[in-house]
């Protein structure tokens, strides 16, 4: 199945090696011949020009059948955007002006929904838009800021603020809660999302649920998410998912139900915490549980120079689906700090066994952490670690990071109960790294189901880190 995977490479693009896989760097080639412009003040009889402008974006889209640019005037706008079926289309604020979508007066639909629809459609660029309020309290409701699905390539979202809006229901403990700021949906088996750039926009205060703040999903082939900034929201910053019924039927479970071959990179990604959203009360208490970067069943992914700060978890990979794996992801040369919970997190959390009862989760295989920094993660002190390796992880490797653990356990690595005897963990290496305590005189390593409480004997009875230092 692995094999299968190619990286997108037309001509056009720059090409970025990543780990000895080639993959794409989107960028988006948007006609600009024709120029229609919106103002507040227009009026859709008008000509359209700086001087005579439209009033509805939608009424420009329309007026560029064989492409164009849409410049909208500052001033705030009770509009949606629907980009179905278009090619070759910019829609952007002019000269950088304000120019604010609000859904305040829209009642979002059941199902997913969207201030700005891009869908089955290519070489579109959208770029300097504010898109907030758009919000519901309704189950079946999925409110999105901008919504990418269908086929397309060479789609460009970039420098827009997407902020304030989401899904208010209160119902405790229910999955059924969900919204998006940036979402991409890849759900058509035939012909993939490709050439996908999301870069330059702030992204906060959203109400997710289960959600995702931006996320690639199935069919996502040839992407990249970078120099965004992310914070404040209460679920996952970035997600590249795989195997949810974004695409169903015999496709599900292949590759092509999976974000794949993709660039997460120079994003600040901060303030992403469960903590008070509904969806995630458990048991008479909040999990702390939103991953700042997640790879959930993704494939061939790069994450590198991002900063991670203040999450509930920082980087996560990992697969929630039994049948599903995280593979091929490169986590490099990124700084995680004050995580609640824990810093770095791979492998599946429940192991089929335990008292999570019927729920599996899928493994982690051939993935590399190298060069990252960590520092005071698990500010909840509640001893779980730095790093920790959890249940079907396997072929993993953990090198050349500088860990620094400052809760009172001096936990820097760490793993979980039972996780030699899921019957597929272990061949993992951790060498070279720099580790260090601080604040605490324990000191704690854990591998493969096992903890000790001494660097020399972690390095006994395992064989790892045969190479790397302790500093306290």
């Amino acid at each position: 199945m692995l094999s299968s995977l190619r990286p997108t490479l037309l001509s056009s693009l720059a090409a970025l090696a990543v780990a000895g896989l080639v993959v794409a760097a989107p960028t988006a080639a948007v006609a600009t011949s024709k120029t229609i412009v919106v103002a507040a003040n227009g009026s859709d009889s008008a000509a359209g020009t700086l001087a005579s402008p439209l009033a509805t974006i939608q009424a420009a889209v329309k007026r560029l059948p064989a492409g164009g640019t849409v410049d909208i005037r500052g001033g705030r706008y009770y509009q949606k955007i629907d980009l179905t079926g278009v090619n070759q289309i910019t829609v952007e604020a002019y000269h950088h002006e304000h120019v604010i979508l609000d859904g305040s007066r829209f009642k979002p639909a059941d199902g997913r929904s969207a201030m700005v629809n891009i869908n089955n459609s290519s070489n579109v660029a959208l770029t300097g838009l504010d898109i907030t309020d758009y919000r519901s309290q309704q189950l079946n409701a999925m409110p999105i800021g901008i919504y990418i699905h269908g086929a397309g390539d060479h789609l460009l979202i970039s420098g827009n603020h997407v902020h304030d809006l989401g899904n208010d229901n209160q119902t405790l403990g229910s999955f059924d809660i969900n919204a998006h700021g940036i979402a991409a949906y890849g759900d058509n088996a035939a012909h993939s999302l490709r050439d996908l750039t999301i870069s330059g926009n702030t992204v906060d205060h959203l109400s997710l649920g289960a959600s995702e703040s931006v996320v690639v999903n199935g069919n996502v082939d040839g992407w990249s998410i970078t120099n965004n900034d992310i914070h404040d929201n209460n679920n996952i910053g970035i997600d590249a998912i795989g195997y949810e019924p974004t695409i169903s039927g015999t496709d599900r479970y292949t590759d092509v139900n999976r974000a794949r071959n993709g660039v997460i990179s120079g994003n600040q990604v901060s303030y992403i915490r469960s903590q008070g959203n509904p969806a995630y009360w458990e048991d008479g208490t909040w999990c702390n549980c939103a991953d700042g970067i997640y790879v959930d069943g993704g494939a061939h992914i790069a994450i590198r120079n991002n900063v991670v700060t203040g999450n509930d978890i920082g980087v996560e990979v990992a697969a929630e689906n039994g049948r599903g794996s995280a593979d091929h992801v490169e986590v490099r040369s990124n700084t995680i700090s004050n995580s609640l919970y824990v810093g770095i997190a791979t492998g599946g959390y429940c192991d089929g066994a335990s008292d999570c009862g019927d729920v599996k989760t899928g493994q982690s295989f051939d993935n590399t952490f190298i060069g990252n920094t960590l520092r005071n993660n698990n500010k909840l002190n509640d001893g779980s670690p730095e790093i920790l390796i959890q249940f079907y992880a396997h072929d993993n490797v953990f090198q050349n990071n500088t860990v620094t653990a400052t809760n009172d356990a001096g936990a820097v690595l760490g793993t979980v109960d039972r996780a030699d005897a899921d019957k597929v963990s272990g061949h993992n290496v951790s060498d070279h790294n720099t580790f260090a305590i601080s604040g605490t005189t324990n000191v704690s390593f854990g591998w493969l189901g096992q903890t000790y409480s001494s660097f020399k004997a972690y390095q006994k009875a395992t064989g790892q880190d045969l190479h790397s230092t302790l500093s306290r």
